[in-house]
């Protein structure tokens, strides 16, 4: 993981980019430190915004957090949320089986609550009970409305993604990069995998209108574009 996300931030840089996002919380676990130490431009982890908003957000002092394993064994969040407020108790659970339901395209329905309910129903009922839910991978909040209706109204959910967008605009702001109101916006994809595939699964969450996805080769040979 830590050298994949190394190859893929040098291809990044070389794009002239103003600042990063390491947009998995699994690479933001595994090696943040050191690509902030290889980048020549700002970089943001999805990690600490998402733990501070969640120690914000606590009023019992116990929070929740699902992750895929990798993230849970790196025990990124923990650390990041007891940084921000040392006497909250931080109840973790890794949970392999969303991130493939999500790509596969079920975000709600009988299979959808089965699988979250399964997850969730113990760390509800668990002592201290929970207030606060953290969702710590940026597939999980494709199944936020199941997610909150099954820890219903007294806990906060809080979304990573959502807290590093908000991460973003304010750096962008603090060192007067951003873009200029009515500037034209022009996205561009990238994959390091196969495009068809990439499309499919991004069509299923975000519906049509994706630009061209770029197909790259990333590695010691050097980052290169491919036909």
């Amino acid at each position: 993981m830590r050298r994949f996300t190394l190859e893929a931030v040098e291809w990044l840089l070389a794009q002239d980019v103003k600042l990063l996002v390491l947009a998995c919380n699994t690479a933001t676990a595994r090696a943040l430190d050191p690509v902030r130490e290889r980048s020549s431009v700002p970089v943001i982890g999805v990690v600490r915004p998402g733990a501070v908003a969640a120690a914000a957000a606590t009023r019992s002092s116990h929070v929740g957090v699902i992750a895929t394993a990798g993230t849970v064994e790196s025990n990124a969040y923990p650390d990041a949320i007891l940084e921000a407020a040392p006497k909250i108790e931080v109840s973790q659970l890794a949970c392999p089986e969303l991130v493939p339901m999500v790509e596969s395209g079920v975000l709600d329905g009988r299979r959808a609550e089965t699988v979250l309910r399964a997850y969730l129903e113990p760390m509800l009922i668990a002592e201290p009970q929970i207030d606060t839910l953290l969702l710590g991978c940026t597939h999980y909040p494709l199944l936020g409305p199941v997610i909150e209706r099954l820890v219903g109204s007294g806990v906060s959910v809080v979304d990573s993604a959502f807290t590093t967008a908000l991460a973003v605009e304010d750096l962008l702001d603090a060192i007067g990069a951003r873009a200029p109101a009515g500037a034209p916006v022009r996205h561009r994809v990238a994959t390091t995998g196969d495009a068809d595939a990439f499309v499919g699964v991004a069509s299923r969450l975000f519906g049509t209108g994706l630009p061209d996805v770029e197909v790259v080769r990333i590695g010691a040979e050097g980052s290169v574009p491919l036909d």
